[in-house]
């Protein structure tokens, strides 16, 4: 670990609050013109998951920031069009075409690796995938020969195997989704050639990274630097010096900091987005930034066995007055969005909290809102009369 310069400037934790939501779109007007695709460029990553309640998280993080956009509107500014791509970043994230040169140096680190995730697979199978794609255009790993050799979810063909492992190597891309399967085709016909011409060195790569997600946190410590796309400590400590980001102390926080200088330029004020937020928000996907800045633990239970659950299978924190005030467990039942449970910090977020109901519950589709469990009873009347 690089020594930490002295800090340029001390900032207050409640400052350091309010830059970070306003560096991830929830502070201040947002910009609808630019809709969902400029949700995607200003964050730089959005995750992917197969879990769907209410929809799934890569339609939930521009709905927080946009309101209620058209799903069909966030799905077209996505795939299809050349404006983004999938690959491994926090985790599996769409990332803006943009970025495409970024990753080379991930791209190479897989080659290097050769056979990844366990999984030899032959010359010969790979070459096959590489021409059936140049000769048929974009397809699935169905139409390419199957995706899995049985029925278990984890056997996956060679044909499977092989595509995943060009897509890791940066040979193809995914364009789309059709039916949640990944539909691949060769990135030297898909990502537009000014981009797939530029051959960045591992170097300019992380630096440019480290910048992006510097601007996407506001503030961050060297941990939360690390964790946005997934960086080693000694990938980071190489990038921080040309980065351009400056050493702050922030108030209340242990570690180091780094901000956007652009960020400390002016105070982060404006309107407070009222939200729930998918688990897989870049603004609470890491736990210990999450607690550091919000003061609130939180943690997907949707692999926790049931009787082990304290707060529901995909609890969403309730986002009001730029704080995270409650979570509601949701699902949907016909026309009913039911929120199977919820906390609330005190009875004066009981409004925030029927507004997010019922904005979520008119986005995919509701008409009505039912509360079967509050951890607070007393607050029932007021939240049943405000959902009408």
């Amino acid at each position: 670990m690089a020594a930490t310069p002295a800090p340029t400037a001390r900032i207050s934790a409640d400052h350091a609050r309010r830059l970070a939501l306003r560096a991830q779109g929830l502070l201040g007007s947002p910009d609808r013109r630019a809709g969902a695709r400029g949700v995607l460029r200003r964050l730089g990553a959005v995750q992917l998951d197969t879990i769907s309640v209410l929809a799934r998280s890569h339609e939930l993080v521009p709905y927080a920031r946009l309101g209620a956009i058209g799903r069909p509107a966030v799905e077209q500014s996505y795939w299809g069009r050349g404006t983004a791509f999938e690959y491994w970043s926090h985790a599996a994230c769409i990332l803006p075409i943009e970025e495409w040169p970024l990753f080379a140096f991930r791209r190479r680190a897989y080659r290097s690796r050769g056979n990844l995730w366990g999984h030899p697979v032959s010359p010969e199978a790979y070459a096959k995938v590489i021409d059936q794609l140049r000769a048929e255009g974009p397809l699935t790993s169905t139409a390419l020969g199957g995706a899995k050799k049985t029925a278990e979810w984890w056997d996956w063909s060679d044909t499977k195997i092989a595509v995943e492992r060009a897509l890791a190597f940066g040979d193809v891309v995914v364009t789309e989704r059709r039916g949640w399967k990944r539909v691949y085709d060769l990135a030297e016909r898909a990502v537009p050639g000014e981009l797939f011409e530029q051959d960045p060195t591992d170097a300019e790569c992380l630096v440019r990274l480290v910048a992006q997600a510097g601007a996407a946190l506001g503030v961050a410590t060297r941990s939360d630097l690390m964790d946005y796309h997934r960086l080693k400590g000694a990938q980071l400590d190489a990038a921080l010096p040309e980065s351009g980001l400056v050493p702050v102390e922030v108030e209340g926080w242990s570690a180091p900091a780094w901000a956007d200088p652009a960020a400390l330029e002016s105070e982060p004020r404006g309107r407070h987005r009222t939200t729930l937020l998918s688990p897989f928000d870049s603004l609470i996907w890491d736990r210990p930034r999450t607690e550091r800045i919000f003061g609130m633990t939180h943690r997907l239970e949707a692999y926790t066995p049931k009787h082990k659950r304290v707060h529901g299978y995909f609890a969403m924190p309730l986002l009001a007055a730029g704080r995270l005030v409650g979570r509601v467990d949701p699902a949907r039942e016909g026309t009913a969005l039911v929120a199977r449970q919820v906390s609330l910090e005190g009875d004066r977020f009981v409004p925030a909290l029927a507004e997010a109901l019922r904005e979520a519950a008119e986005w995919v589709g509701c008409s009505t809102v039912r509360v079967e469990r509050l951890d607070d009873e007393s607050l029932r009347p007021e939240l049943e009369k405000l959902l009408g």
